[in-house]
């Protein structure tokens, strides 16, 4: 389940030339996913050649019930083979995260980078009309079936937020 979705503006007003509202969407992966990502669960699945763990969020912004901007970004889990003196377990995970590659020590930050999510979000303020605007994010996430998992999708929603362009 998705939980702790929450949208905050980084500033109450949009004012006229103004170019971009920038707003902080954060949420948590919770549930069975979480509890069986672990290291025993990874060498089991390393041993079946199941080495590549991959989480789809599509992130759709609305405008009351208008969406502005739909967004989709991928994490990845990737099992490797380790001989770090720092990790005492012969198989071990990278999470990529943006596009940038992590190497946690533990596996409770492993759950972290992959399970929490904190993105920013940019939106054109020069479309915006004068007013109240309020702003809400619908969130989807979905993975397939792996040996400690099967295909699952999960959605949820944020609280809304207001924004007030000027003149």
């Amino acid at each position: 389940m998705i939980v702790d979705a929450k949208l905050s503006k980084l500033q109450d007003k949009v004012k006229k030339g103004e170019s971009s509202l920038t707003l902080s969407l954060s949420f948590k992966i919770q549930g069975n996913i979480r509890e069986v990502f672990d290291q025993k669960n990874w060498e089991r699945a390393y041993n079946i050649h199941d080495n590549v763990f991959r989480i789809i969020i599509e992130i759709s912004l609305k405008e009351g019930r208008k969406a502005v901007l739909q967004n989709k970004f991928v994490r990845k889990a990737t099992l490797f083979w380790t001989r770090s003196p720092k990790i005492p377990f012969r198989i071990w995970v990278s999470i990529i995260k943006d596009d940038t590659p992590f190497y946690p020590t533990t596996v409770e930050e492993a759950k972290s980078l992959l399970f929490d999510i904190n993105k920013l979000i940019e939106l054109n303020g020069y479309h915006l009309k004068r007013g109240s605007h309020e702003f809400s994010t619908d969130i989807k996430v979905s993975w397939g079936k792996h040996f400690y998992t099967n295909p699952t999708v999960i959605t949820g929603r944020s609280n809304a937020v207001s924004i007030i362009r000027s003149e």
